[in-house]
């Protein structure tokens, strides 16, 4: 593996881990789990045990509770055979798919687009989900373990927030896809997500605050992100780029009973999901805004407004928002804090 600085979970120092220093926790990590069999052994290769180890800045014991869990609850959903036909009426508006494109850095590309949801069954909702996840993945090249989401907000607003599929949402994905989220563009955000990101802002992990970006279709900075990110002929209109096709719920039909078919060959021994990260260039250089030449070691701006920041819902505190917001969640909490630090 190469050599990384790792953050601590104490300080926010970055220590050096050898690839043998790497080897040995991964080592150790696949000793407490014991031995496995079938899919489970597959699943854990060195090159997903690190993603846990990462999560959990290199904390064997953590790292290993976390992985236990993921086994469990892959044992029990069966993330893998999900099938198109199983999802299909979630997917019919276009509100989470998989674009035919990639960034530059070979990474899949997931579009969200939140103003577009068509159910009211959480259970539906996270199975599309975790199914779009799991293609995400299928789809990967052999270097490269990570994805971007593009969310666009267009057409979004309070309606559209659901406290529990927030809240469930949060836990499949920082407790059962590690380290998959390279980045995540927020694409004009509306102005009343600033109250979520000011009361969040303080619990998040550095390594996850950077990892999602606010950008706007106005700003001359996210543009030049875009096009170093992406092959403008190829990006959709609505995040900047030069198509303009569109969604077809056909054709992608077709394109995902084809990727259903290569599932049951992904789960062998020799295709397994064992990818190992390339270089892509830290997130920290990835900026949003017109500051670039801040220290990365900086706090941002607690506001969105200056395009690069980072905003999820505070699930402990009641939250007032206003343009006509405040009345559709000012009652709203969770009962447990979303830990993103393993995004």
């Amino acid at each position: 593996m190469n050599v990384d600085p790792k953050k601590t979970a104490s300080n926010g120092q970055e220590k050096m881990l050898t690839s043998q220093e790497q080897q040995a926790l991964i080592n150790e990590v696949r000793r407490l789990i014991g031995p496995l069999s079938g899919k489970a052994s597959i699943y854990c290769s060195d090159a997903s045990i690190a993603r846990y180890l990462r999560a959990r800045n290199w904390n064997v014991k953590k790292a290993t509770k976390m992985l236990k869990q993921t086994l469990k609850w892959r044992e029990e959903y069966k993330p893998e055979e999900i099938r198109w036909e199983d999802v299909a009426h979630e997917a019919e508006t276009g509100k989470i798919y998989r674009t035919n494109y990639i960034d530059k850095h070979g990474r899949t590309v997931l579009v969200m687009r939140p103003g577009r949801q068509n159910s009211k069954s959480t259970k539906g909702q996270i199975k599309y989900l975790v199914y779009c996840m799991e293609n995400a993945i299928l789809n990967l090249p052999p270097e490269q373990e990570q994805m971007v989401w593009l969310i666009d907000f267009q057409g979004f607003n309070m309606s559209h927030i659901s406290i529990k599929v927030t809240r469930e949402t949060a836990h499949v994905l920082q407790e059962h896809y590690p380290e998959r989220l390279g980045l995540a563009v927020l694409y004009n955000a509306p102005k009343f997500f600033e109250p979520f990101f000011m009361m969040v802002k303080p619990l998040l992990e550095p390594k996850t605050y950077n990892k999602v970006k606010f950008g706007y279709s106005d700003d001359q900075n996210t543009k030049k992100i875009m096009e170093d990110l992406f092959d403008i002929d190829h990006l959709e209109s609505a995040f900047g780029g030069n198509d303009d096709t569109g969604f077809d719920i056909n054709k992608y039909a077709e394109r995902m009973r084809e990727d259903d078919k290569k599932i049951p060959s992904f789960w062998t021994r020799e295709n397994s999901p064992s990818s190992v990260p390339n270089n892509v260039p830290s997130l920290d250089s990835i900026r949003l805004d017109s500051n670039s030449d801040a220290s990365d070691n900086e706090k941002l701006d607690s506001s969105p407004d200056p395009k690069m920041d980072t905003g999820i819902i505070n699930p402990e505190e009641n939250i007032s928002v206003n343009e006509g917001g405040k009345n559709a969640i000012e009652d709203m909490h969770l009962n447990e804090k979303l830990d993103t630090s393993g995004l």
